[in-house]
């Protein structure tokens, strides 16, 4: 059995195919979607998100927060940035995470913000490496 998953970000539509499951980054682990799941809206995480095609293969994406809502056989995910996971480029993701561990904060606010970025960077550099 088959479902179908769509994933859009604010600049554009990703994926739209009949798949067999859908592993997600929930915002408090990963979480499989299988056919026949009952309704559910999850927030998501920042993490790979992985959606095993029918016509074979899976597409794995990094995905950073958003919503992912199954209903009936479709499960659709909006997120504000999704990335192939093969578009992905360790050297850009090190890099990004050498300037987000040497940025200075000076508040509470900043220091969240510098956290979230350190997570961005090492889930992007893990997945770029894990090709």
């Amino acid at each position: 059995m088959a479902f179908n998953c769509v994933i859009v970000t604010p600049e554009k539509q990703l994926l739209d195919e009949k798949v067999s499951q859908v592993i997600l980054p929930a915002h408090d682990g990963e979480m499989g979607i299988l056919t026949g799941r009952a309704p559910i809206l999850v927030k998501l995480g920042i993490g790979r998100l992985r959606a095993d095609v029918i016509t074979g293969g899976s597409r794995s994406y990094y995905v950073e927060g958003g919503v992912a809502q199954m209903k009936g056989e479709k499960l659709t995910i909006i997120t504000d940035n999704a990335i192939p996971v093969d578009e992905l480029d360790a050297d850009a993701a090190k890099a990004e995470l050498d300037a987000a561990t040497a940025r200075q904060v000076q508040d509470q606010a900043g220091a969240t913000a510098r956290a979230r970025d350190i997570q961005r960077a090492q889930v992007k550099q893990r997945l770029a490496g894990a090709r």
